[in-house]
């Protein structure tokens, strides 16, 4: 069993004025805080999902491209996902992280190889600066084989999580549709490639930072999954990467932000790319974020659709398993910036 000290929230809860050396980037990896554009200023596309199933598809499928060609991140709204279900998933992941400690313990584990685990920062065993937060892994797909392995407390805990995720996956489903027929392929083509698929969240929990121009939540990384779905509270920590700035993405009341990871950039043969973001912390503030990582099976062997290869288009990445991809990216870590290049054809 974790000792007290292992999370990040107990730990703070005591300490207040300086975060510990351990948090502390080099000052050349850390935010500045005064250079990031404000969300207003260069806006990520908003994307009105309404349409999909109407007479607006086409339309709606070409913005869809268009945002995954030019941004790799957008925002949807009239998703489908009931505001009710969205108001109680924040809630109960904020419940979980107020449980007492030895509750919360339970969970933990620093081994990244666990379905379900408590821990903090990003993989505690390799990394040498901390990231700002703790967090609950969840594996969720299929639910049935994992939701019994969940938390029990909250009491309500596993019948919201396990609605929450069950609606993301139909949501999932549709926009990995829009995306295969925006490319130009079958709309089960991306489907398909990955396999008998997997999907897993991280209940984020980044507490007050007393120092947040020293740290970070996350630094800049990209997803390496097929594509993920972002729901967050109302403080503001999302940051993406966009034409060489750091744009702060404030979150819209019922809207969830969309990015694609490394296999869509893979599966597309590089017309779409998965895009560097990061997490930032407030000093005041706590902030819950929930991403749900939509995955290809561990079995799945990934490579560029047939439809998109050609003489002119040769293959961007040479064929490998999803598993290889992930335990490369565990062992990399989130000091580095994607791990595609290590999978060129040339290697």
């Amino acid at each position: 069993m974790a000792n007290s000290k292992l999370l990040l929230s107990d730990m703070v809860s005591q300490e207040s004025g300086c975060i510990p050396l351990s948090y502390v980037r080099p000052i050349n990896e850390r935010p500045n805080l005064l250079e990031i554009l404000e969300f207003s200023d260069v806006p990520i596309p908003l994307i009105d999902l309404h349409g999909l199933d109407i007479h607006e598809h086409s339309l709606v499928v070409k913005a869809i491209g268009q945002a995954c060609q030019s941004d790799g991140f957008f925002q949807v709204k009239n998703h489908g996902i009931p505001e009710r279900l969205v108001s109680e998933m924040l809630r109960v992941s904020k419940e979980y992280f107020k449980l007492p400690e030895c509750e919360r313990m339970k969970a933990y584990s620093d081994d990244p190889n666990k379905a379900i685990r408590l821990s903090t920062s990003f993989n505690v065993n390799t990394e040498k600066v901390g990231c700002w937060r703790d967090y609950l892994r969840l594996h969720c797909y299929p639910l049935e084989d994992f939701i019994h392995q969940w938390p029990s407390n909250p009491p309500s805990f596993q019948d919201i999580v396990g609605e929450y995720c069950k609606e993301v996956r139909g949501l999932v489903l549709r926009l990995l549709g829009a995306i295969s027929e925006s490319l130009g392929l079958e709309k089960d083509n991306i489907e398909k490639a990955l396999g008998k698929q997997a999907q897993h969240m991280a209940i984020n929990y980044y507490p007050p930072c007393p120092q947040p121009d020293l740290t970070f939540g996350l630094p800049c990384h990209k997803d390496p999954n097929a594509i993920t779905v972002l729901l967050q509270d109302s403080v503001p920590g999302l940051q993406v990467l966009r034409n060489g700035r750091w744009v702060l993405v404030n979150p819209l009341p019922n809207t969830l932000i969309i990015n694609i990871g490394d296999q869509i950039q893979v599966l597309s043969n590089g017309r779409y790319k998965s895009v560097l973001h990061r997490a930032i912390v407030n000093k005041e503030l706590e902030r819950i974020s929930v991403p749900t990582f939509y995955c290809p099976s561990y079995d799945a062997v990934i490579k560029p659709a047939k439809e998109l290869v050609d003489e002119d288009h040769p293959s961007i990445t040479r064929t490998f398993t999803y598993a290889d991809y992930y335990h490369m990216f565990w062992t990399l870590g989130l000091n580095s910036h994607t791990c595609l290049d290590l999978f060129s054809p040339t290697l």
